[in-house]
């Protein structure tokens, strides 16, 4: 993994940062074989257009429908595993003072890998929250109703997951924004950087001087406009990266 050939100056930046932000997004997950929310669509599911599943207009005409196909969804995310570029995270983890991971995914392979510093933009497939009150569950009676109803108040339960046409969590996007705007390095990993207002977070760090890295296969609207860009899987890149920046030493 470590000869691949890196920029020295970006080793070396890594190598003496205090402060790391870093973004990802769907491509991490896809090298682990997580489709693509647009490319999750098989079988029975074929039918349906995840964008008029994935709303609260949805979930009030067909609740059942969504619950099970979250459900389904949850089931094929727990057949992947974190991929060498969720490893080299938790690696990047332990040698950076102060480190935060943004993700725009809602698979929990961040933290199935180990990593610990976490703002989950879109929340996770695997929490559960009350449909009337916005509030996590994490637990309910048995029954066969669904969805389950929250204990608290009988309103349906919901997965804790940000869906078309509401707000992110605020707590988690301010937490992002002041990442982005006081790291010395920011990494914008395997996303297309057209998702807003996420994709407005590696534009924070190269405003406040930040050195900005993007690693994604295909170029971006970003790629012109970053410290570096490298274009490559985040399986092979960041294990080489953490591998030259410490393990080389």
């Amino acid at each position: 993994m470590s000869a691949i050939p890196l920029p020295s100056a970006l080793v070396n930046r890594l190598r003496s940062a205090r402060r790391v932000a870093v973004l990802t997004g769907a491509g991490i997950s896809a090298e682990s074989g997580v489709p693509t929310f647009r490319e999750a669509q098989t079988g029975l599911w074929a039918q349906y257009n995840p964008e008029e599943l994935a709303t609260p207009r949805a979930f009030r005409r067909q609740p059942k429908l969504v619950w099970e196909w979250y459900a389904w969804r949850q089931q094929r995310i727990r057949q992947a595993e974190p991929n060498p570029g969720h490893q080299a995270l938790v690696s990047m983890e332990r040698h950076i003072p102060e480190f935060t991971l943004i993700t725009q995914n809602v698979d929990s392979l961040h933290r199935r890998a180990g990593s610990h510093q976490i703002l989950e933009l879109h929340g996770n497939i695997f929490r559960t929250k009350c449909f009337s009150e916005d509030r996590p569950v994490e637990s309910w009676p048995d029954g066969d109703e669904i969805p389950p109803r929250c204990p608290r108040c009988g309103g349906l339960l919901r997965p804790d997951v940000v869906w078309f046409g509401e707000m992110l969590p605020a707590t988690a996007l301010h937490a992002a924004e002041h990442a982005a705007a006081t790291a010395e390095i920011f990494f914008s990993i395997g996303t297309s950087a057209l998702v807003y207002p996420a994709a407005d977070l590696p534009l924070r760090a190269l405003d406040a001087g930040a050195t900005v890295v993007e690693i994604n296969p295909q170029p971006t609207p970003l790629s012109s406009r970053v410290t570096f860009s490298l274009n490559g899987a985040a399986g092979e890149i960041l294990p080489a990266l953490v591998a030259q920046a410490w393990e080389a030493i």
